[in-house]
């Protein structure tokens, strides 16, 4: 057994030795802490920054919603200021022209083919924003004069061979088989068929067609059975989906809707089922 003297010397040092511990582990602390400070302060100082500058350029660069989201576009302006201000009352009836609008309404922006360009033109085309819309004319000094007023109208020149006084002899050559056949209206031997449109026309598929010319209401005018027969056409021909067609006449609107299912379609033979 040790001597009862040894004890206070080593109570002392035991005591010593916890207290120079605990001050180590405390010099230690802080110094670690100052470390973690300074470092979190440096990366604060670079990265905080550059993320509030990169959050402040973003906000400058995006657009702001007032200058373009609230903005009429120019074309549909022209054509509220046009019709405000026009004595002149389109071809087609508020009554009439509802049935096309309402199938604009489901499809724009959409493909829309239209026979005939007239005063209503600028609104077809405007209900059709940010769709194409085509019209086939077969005056050549009207397309002129409605281009100097609305240039952005895109419009062509179409020459018609038929006549109002054929109408019978057509009908019935219709019912023939190279007129019942499907196939492309450019390349068909039907006497129904126009062959002289653009390629562009024949090549685009259109979502909407309206038959609203040529002129028909006297014997030696074109009258509209071609127009109305390669219309049907262009339907029938597409690959799949819908195609709406629409022929307006003095009195009435006829709605013929062509769906065209594809599963349904023989490539090789050109034959296809069609509900109409």
């Amino acid at each position: 057994m040790r001597s009862r003297t040894q004890y206070p010397m080593n109570t002392k040092l035991l005591v010593i030795a916890i207290i120079v511990v605990f001050f180590l582990l405390f010099v230690f602390r802080s110094t670690f802490s100052s470390s973690n400070d300074q470092v979190s302060s440096q990366i604060a100082q670079k990265v905080i920054p550059k993320a509030v500058s990169g959050s402040l350029r973003n906000i400058q660069k995006s657009p702001k919603c007032s200058e373009t989201c609230n903005k009429i576009p120019p074309s549909l302006a022209q054509a509220l200021v046009h019709y405000s201000t026009s004595t002149i009352t389109p071809q087609q009836t508020s009554k009439e022209i509802s049935v096309t609008k309402k199938i604009l309404d489901m499809k724009s922006p959409c493909n829309f083919l239209v026979f005939g360009l007239g005063h209503d033109s600028l609104m077809w085309s405007s209900l059709n924003f940010n769709g194409r819309t085509v019209f086939l004319e077969e005056d050549k000094a009207w397309i002129e004069q409605i281009k100097k007023r609305f240039p952005m109208l895109e419009s062509y020149h179409v020459t018609y061979d038929s006549k109002v006084n054929q109408a019978d002899g057509l009908m019935e050559a219709g019912k023939g088989p190279e007129c019942t056949a499907v196939g492309e209206t450019r390349h068909s031997v039907c006497q129904l068929a126009l062959k002289g449109l653009p390629e562009d026309v024949y090549e685009t598929t259109w979502d909407l067609i309206m038959v609203d010319a040529p002129t028909g209401y006297y014997d030696e005018a074109p009258g509209r059975m071609s127009a109305i027969y390669t219309a049907g056409m262009m339907a029938r021909n597409r690959a799949e989906g819908e195609t709406d067609v629409f022929v307006h006449d003095e009195t009435l609107v006829i709605y013929l809707s062509f769906i065209v299912d594809s599963s349904l379609c023989s490539r090789k033979k050109r034959s296809c089922n069609y509900q109409i």
